[in-house]
């Protein structure tokens, strides 16, 4: 394969093309080919970005039909009647029937212009600027957003520049089994002397993604929800990654039946790996001045059109949800039963996750990239997370057919065999 040029030119900050080290030329479903002509199965999904898979040919479609009638494709946040049709199909499919009533904000087209979005936006709301966050989090490598993302390595990146406005407590789990972290949240707020500056909002993922698939309970995300309303606080839910159909609801928060203030969805949300992001916020939270927080990109016309497309073909009813569920479950089989068997090795393993967004716990990352380097070697596109990336990571798209899924759980079983026996 020819990646001299690659090799040269692009700068040392990459980092998938040093675990997956071919070029690639085409993809479909769940399946990608480098240019050798070997084909790979895609537990990746573009880190949650192809939730419908690679080139869905629905929402494909929709694409080229715009394209091939000269229509905008960059409008800064001009009305079109792509984001006309956009809004009234988000409003029709997804808010209404969940009882949501939200204003949509186009911050920009990345996950990380959101949350910086969705952070300034409680500060101008509530006149606070504190935000609290948690152990393990992760929500975007811009300042604001940096300050809210737990792993050192992001954070040790700005030069010395100090990542301020965030307060870290501990997420569900970290003390270990049996304690409720939240207690410690709710006695900080009832502490004058606890140091704690009442927070604008709290920050939370109920899947941590980067931080190691950890999932919070319903019950711990529906106190979470009760304290925020107790103490005039915020709930943001960054549902960047687990959003989106990914936990096996379009919202990964619906599993608890809290209702958050502000919502940030962006990666899958165009449905076909275009850049875009929205913040959804309480009506009554849209506070913003005109072109207080701006953007030459927000608005992407072409994201509006496939992004209508996926709600249309995959959220008019419930049987998309149900068959996540339905793969969710197979998943978290075998994963559980890949975890025994490396137990069996003397090494402590572990299965956790919701829906489609599954991991393995292996302990270290060492023994992870030993798993995923083979798997690569196998015909399985599959990563890493989590601080010390010790868990294997299962992003594939929400659409696999089954026998790919299958036959990706395979490679994975015989790739930790491989790897560690």
């Amino acid at each position: 394969m020819q990646t001299q040029i690659l090799e040269r030119m692009e700068s040392d900050v990459r980092t998938y093309s040093r675990s997956f080290p071919v070029v690639f030329t085409k993809a479909t479903n769940a399946r990608l080919t480098d240019e050798n002509g070997r084909e790979y199965i895609d537990f990746l999904a573009g880190a949650g970005t192809l939730n419908y898979g690679h080139n869905n040919p629905k929402i494909k479609q929709a694409l080229l039909d715009y394209l091939a009638e000269d229509n905008i494709i960059h409008g800064l946040d001009f009305w079109t009647a792509a984001k006309r049709d956009y809004l009234a199909t988000l409003e029709e499919l997804i808010l209404k029937p969940r009882g949501l009533d939200y204003k949509v904000q186009f911050p920009g087209p990345t996950g990380t212009n959101a949350v910086e979005a969705a952070i300034r936006l409680a500060r101008n709301a509530k006149g606070r600027h504190n935000i609290v966050t948690f152990t393990n989090g992760f929500h975007g490598v811009t300042m604001g957003a940096l300050a809210t993302t737990g792993n050192r390595k992001f954070r040790e990146a700005t030069g010395g520049v100090p990542t301020v406005g965030g307060s870290f407590l501990p997420y569900d789990g970290y003390l270990g089994d049996g304690t409720d972290t939240l207690d410690y949240f709710e006695k900080l707020l009832s502490d004058k002397s606890g140091g704690l500056d009442v927070p604008a909002g709290v920050i939370v993922e109920t899947v941590q993604g980067e931080g190691g698939i950890n999932a919070c309970s319903t019950e711990w995300l529906k106190r979470l929800e009760q304290i925020c309303r107790a103490h005039d606080i915020l709930l943001i839910v960054d549902d960047i990654q687990a959003g989106c159909g990914r936990t096996g609801k379009f919202f990964s928060f619906e599993h608890a039946g809290v209702v958050p203030d502000i919502v940030t969805n962006s990666k899958s949300l165009s449905g076909l790996g275009l850049p875009f992001a929205q913040v959804l916020m309480r009506p009554e939270l849209d506070a913003w001045k005109p072109g207080q927080y701006n953007g030459t990109f927000r608005g992407f016309a072409l994201a509006f059109t496939t992004a209508a497309a996926a709600l249309r073909h995959y959220w008019g009813n419930d049987e998309f949800e149900r068959d996540v569920q339905r793969k969710g479950e197979i998943v978290a089989e075998r994963f559980a039963g890949i975890a025994a068997w490396i137990r069996e090795q003397g090494i402590e393993a572990s299965e956790r996750g919701r829906g489609l967004m599954r991991g393995i716990d292996v302990g270290t990352g060492e023994i992870a990239d030993k798993i995923t380097h083979q798997a690569f070697e196998n015909g399985l596109v599959i990563e890493t997370s989590g601080q010390d990336g010790e868990v294997v990571k299962c992003l594939c798209p929400l659409t696999i057919p089954d026998a790919d899924l299958h036959k990706g759980l395979d490679i994975l079983e015989a790739s930790a065999k491989q790897a560690l026996s």
